[in-house]
């Protein structure tokens, strides 16, 4: 459930409050999505072959990692980012694949901000650090990592008011 007081077409910098948790999903592992893309980017057994995949360390087909990166982003443009000020991201740190995603898991995500701050250079904008988790259906964390945003200000810095 997202804590969130504003929509993603109505949310700015001043929205993203350190400590506040959001939860968002689901989101469904297709499994011809899975071989599709495990034969376009990474075609390893245990991604485009159900039969190789079963004598495998996973017991089967298994979403390739960076597959399952791109479910979390769709989660997470679709209801964390918000879509009026969003200016974009220069990257992530500690990517963790804690558990195999398999075919026809539903995954959600899990979103800490942990940091927000105004951008001293740019005081237009703030720089937003969260801390994504994305979980499969029993609730176990599959994969993890620290997004970074850049996010336009609801207010410009001198027309704020002082609190």
């Amino acid at each position: 459930m997202s804590g969130f007081a504003t929509t993603v077409d109505r949310r700015y910098f001043e929205d993203y409050v350190p400590g506040s948790v959001h939860e968002f999903g689901t989101i469904a592992v297709e499994p011809d999505e899975v071989v599709s893309f495990g034969r376009r980017f990474v075609p390893l057994s245990y991604h485009i072959d159900a039969e190789a995949a079963k004598s495998s360390i996973y017991g089967g087909l298994i979403a390739s990692g960076w597959h399952t990166a791109g479910l979390m982003m769709r989660l997470y443009t679709d209801n964390y980012l918000s879509r009026v000020a969003n200016l974009g991201s220069p990257g992530c740190d500690e990517l963790r694949w804690d558990k195999p995603v398999f075919p026809g898991d539903d995954l959600s995500i899990r979103v800490t901000v942990l940091e927000a701050r105004r951008s001293e250079s740019k005081p237009d904008r703030g720089i937003v650090r969260s801390f994504v988790e994305v979980l499969n259906q029993k609730r176990d964390i599959v994969m993890s990592l620290k997004m970074v945003n850049f996010i336009r200000c609801r207010e410009p810095k001198a027309d704020r008011k002082e609190q």
